[in-house]
């Protein structure tokens, strides 16, 4: 069954604060999937306004394919390390990703393999995407069918646990739909764990 591995690629500074900038891989029966890919180097303007603090890039193994829950440079940086490899994203996203809002050179390189998608889709056996636009317009988030039950991982669907918890907007709803038993976002370690009624 597939499994789901956190990975963190760096930190960048928000409002004064730290904050962390995880993926994911998810180890499926067709290879090793990688969920976001974080940032590999910076640009001076970058430094100036986000701060990032770049980590080891870590050992991964063969990526068999990428899903990018979205196009915005702390969660698509590393993309140019798989030029080539089957990049999964909404279609919506890509036609977003334009200055000033996206560094265009980290979302658009020589080698991209882009896999166009319109909304909701399965990609691999128990490995699917949900649209869940807000952050981004076409930001999706990963649904992954493990041995535990349904886990999602929800990119940047909100930065708030407290707004992931209380379910506040509707593609937050969609994740809630699902009944998941875990949901993890790119900013923060722990996932969040819901209880339902039994």
């Amino acid at each position: 069954m597939n499994r789901v591995g956190l990975v963190h690629f760096c930190d960048v500074t928000v409002e004064g604060e730290l904050w962390p900038v995880f993926g994911w891989t998810i180890d499926t029966a067709e290879g090793r999937v990688l969920v976001d890919t974080g940032m590999i180097d910076s640009t001076p303007e970058l430094d100036e306004e986000w701060g990032p603090v770049l980590r080891p890039w870590p050992e991964l193994g063969e990526i068999a394919a990428v899903i990018n829950t979205h196009l915005h440079f702390d969660h698509c940086g590393g993309n140019r390390k798989f030029a080539g490899t089957p990049t999964y994203v909404q279609r919506a996203e890509l036609a977003a990703a334009a200055a000033p809002d996206y560094l265009e050179a980290w979302a658009r390189f020589p080698g991209e393999s882009y896999v166009e998608l319109d909304g909701d889709a399965e990609l691999f056996p128990g490995v699917s995407v949900l649209f869940t636009p807000g952050h981004s317009a076409g930001h999706q988030s990963v649904v992954v069918e493990t041995d535990e039950g349904i886990v999602v991982l929800g990119g940047d669907v909100t930065y708030s646990m407290r707004e992931l918890i209380d379910g506040a907007t509707e593609s937050i709803r969609r994740i809630h739909a699902l009944q998941p038993v875990r949901v993890y976002l790119a900013h923060h370690e722990r996932p969040w764990e819901p209880e339902y009624p039994s």
